[in-house]
């Protein structure tokens, strides 16, 4: 019998096969950690994540630079980040989760503000500049490419000059506020698209929406 345990507990963890590591997903939500940050702009990232996972009742856990929750959607996995390393050093927790979950570079998925957007405005890239986004800087610079999608969420550029850090860690206003639930379920239904319809797909059905 002892044995049998020894057998048992030895087994070493069966290998994913390509086919089910192409049917896996990371989509980081970029933000800031603290509750001093909870509301911020700059942390649309997180706000999107935490709607989606409390939608499907998903919990998250803090485990290595991050807190992460894994979504099953239609045959797929998704694993959903909000890294805890702060927005500047983003990409450090997006290639670990990337490199230990074997998941393959065009099957992520970055969430962020966007100040070239207005408001609620969402567009989907399958590359791009950092356009001065200090959390994309950090994960081009940690994947050594930028052509990964991400997913841009506007929030506007209504600041006097030399105000764009206030302006993103500030708080929105009751206005965005109102009109803010219904712009996040179209962020959770883009997410669910690029998982499943694929990234050309989503772009044609979300882009502009």
């Amino acid at each position: 019998m002892l044995s049998v345990f020894r057998k048992l507990f030895s087994t070493p963890k069966k290998e994913e096969t390509q086919e089910e590591l192409m049917k896996k997903f990371l989509v980081a939500g970029l933000g800031n950690i603290g509750p001093k940050y909870h509301n911020t702009r700059h942390n649309i990232g997180f706000r999107i994540l935490d709607a989606l996972a409390k939608a499907e009742d998903l919990t998250f856990e803090t485990k290595k630079l991050g807190d992460l929750t894994t979504y099953k959607f239609k045959g797929r996995t998704i694993i959903l980040l909000k890294p805890s390393t702060y927005m500047n050093l983003s990409g450090k927790a997006v290639r670990y989760w990337l490199e230990k979950e074997k998941i393959p570079l065009e099957n992520l998925l970055v969430v962020t503000d966007d100040i070239n957007l207005s408001f609620g405005a969402i567009r989907v890239k399958s590359k791009g500049s950092a356009g001065g986004h200090n959390g994309l800087k950090d994960i081009e610079a940690q994947l050594n490419t930028s052509k990964y999608c991400r997913f841009r969420f506007g929030v506007g550029d209504e600041f006097h000059k030399g105000r764009q850090v206030d302006y993103v860690l500030g708080e929105w206003n009751e206005d965005e506020e109102s009109t803010m639930p219904e712009r996040v379920q179209k962020g959770i239904e883009l997410i669910k698209s690029f998982a499943t319809a694929g990234l050309s797909n989503t772009m044609n059905t979300f882009n502009g929406k």
